[in-house]
């Protein structure tokens, strides 16, 4: 599992005015991220906007994606949904359409138990031919998938490769990797927030997937580069640049319409419409953008 490894960045979703896949936009943006050294992509995480998507317009963004890029990185598809079946749907169509790894979060609005978040991952993993990592957002889906869950999984399906631990405790990720590496060494852990790439790196994690590559790649990219080069003293002087950077998240929620005003600002060409009921980026809010991005000096 070699190639999942590095920075991931969640790509957004562009899109039009009438909430319509933007082909143009979306691939200047696949290229700009593909130039900056991507190590690979994600489609339809978070950022990727798709629990605002009708499952025809997740399908085609997946379908696109992964044609455009042509094997030139690999790409993960996020296939999260609450329910099971519909899972497994969104997995085989990434593996039909030629994803190299699929993202999957925890059924989210009923809270489940242990057994019943063990179940689905297990269910869908026997049902995708592709690998599958685990996606853990306690913060969005008012759950957290369970260190004793993820062991469980990591030694039962072999199928399920890694996890993007997004949760603001790097504890979590620390007992994940101290619990599972100890069995199953290669099994790849992404951080899911920036500012903890660095500390994920250092407990033996592999790689994060930063929303901030999408803007500042040579600030993530940079990190991860020096770290591997065993080049410490710029990889802490750009995580300290990385740690001004992150009330980019707070300017507005979701951060959707920030990220794409940020690549924007950066000088890439996009639309920056949001899929409803996301409101568009008001401009005092873009306003706070820019300032953040000057005094971070991203622009």
């Amino acid at each position: 599992m070699n190639k999942f490894k590095g920075i991931f960045p969640p790509v957004p979703t562009i899109v039009t005015k009438k909430g319509e896949l933007d082909k143009k936009g979306m691939a200047t943006l696949l290229e700009h991220l593909i130039s900056n050294e991507a190590d690979g992509l994600l489609i339809l995480g978070s950022g990727g906007e798709f629990c605002h998507m009708t499952p025809k317009l997740r399908l085609e963004v997946a379908e696109f994606a992964v044609k455009y890029v042509n094997k030139r990185v690999p790409v993960m598809i996020g296939i999260s949904s609450p329910s099971t079946k519909e899972t497994i749907q969104f997995g085989q169509h990434a593996a039909e359409i030629g994803a190299d790894a699929v993202l999957v979060v925890n059924p989210y609005y009923a809270l489940l138990n242990s057994e019943a978040i063990y179940n689905h991952y297990q269910t869908v993993a026997e049902n995708i031919t592709i690998p599958v990592l685990l996606y853990n957002f306690p913060a969005l889906t008012g759950q957290d998938i369970g260190i004793d869950v993820i062991t469980r999984l990591a030694k039962d399906v072999p199928n399920i490769v890694g996890l993007k631990d997004t949760i603001d405790n790097i504890s979590h990720t620390r007992e994940v990797i101290n619990r599972v590496h100890a069995f199953r060494p290669d099994f790849i852990i992404f951080s899911g927030f920036d500012e903890y790439m660095l500390d994920t790196l250092i407990l033996g994690g592999q790689g994060g997937i930063p929303a901030t590559f999408n803007f500042a790649p040579k600030l993530t990219k940079g990190i991860y580069k020096a770290f591997i080069k065993k080049d410490y003293e710029t990889a802490f002087k750009l995580q300290r640049q990385l740690a001004k950077l992150m009330p980019v998240y707070a300017i507005e929620s979701p951060f959707f319409g920030v990220i794409k005003q940020a690549i924007k600002l950066v000088g890439v060409d996009i639309s920056t419409e949001v899929l409803p009921p996301v409101m568009p980026l008001a401009n005092e809010k873009k306003k706070i953008l820019k300032k953040l991005l000057t005094d971070s000096k991203i622009i």
